[in-house]
C-alpha cells in the first residue's frame, strides 16, 4: 500500500513538473554578425531588453553603456550600439556609432 502511494506521488510530481517546462519562455536565437535587419533589431529593442538579454541576442555587437569611455573611431557597419536605459536598467533606445 505504501509503495503504491509513493509511486503515485512520484508520477504525479513528474507530470506536474514536466508541464512547467513547456510553459517557460524560450531564449532568443542569437544573431551573429553586425546588425543588418533594422526592422528585427528595432522590434527587439522595443521589448525593452536588459543588457544581458541584448548581449545574448546580439553577441557580436558591442554594447556601450551610458558614461562608458570608447574610442572615437567612425563605424558604419552597425557594430557598436550606444544604449539609453530607463530607471530599471532596461534598454529603451539608442543609436549606432
Amino acid at each position: 500500500m505504501r509503495h503504491r502511494l509513493l509511486c503515485s506521488v512520484a508520477i504525479a510530481a513528474a507530470l506536474i513538473l514536466g508541464g512547467c517546462q513547456t510553459m517557460s519562455a524560450t531564449a532568443p536565437t542569437p544573431v551573429h554578425g553586425y546588425v543588418t535587419d533594422m526592422a528585427s533589431f528595432n522590434a527587439f529593442v522595443a521589448t525593452h531588453p536588459t543588457p544581458a538579454q541584448f548581449r545574448a541576442t546580439y553577441p557580436d555587437v558591442q554594447l556601450v553603456m551610458p558614461n562608458t569611455i570608447t574610442t572615437m573611431d567612425f563605424r558604419t557597419n552597425n557594430s557598436r550600439y550606444f544604449v539609453e536605459l530607463n530607471k530599471d536598467g532596461r534598454i529603451v533606445g539608442g543609436h549606432f556609432g
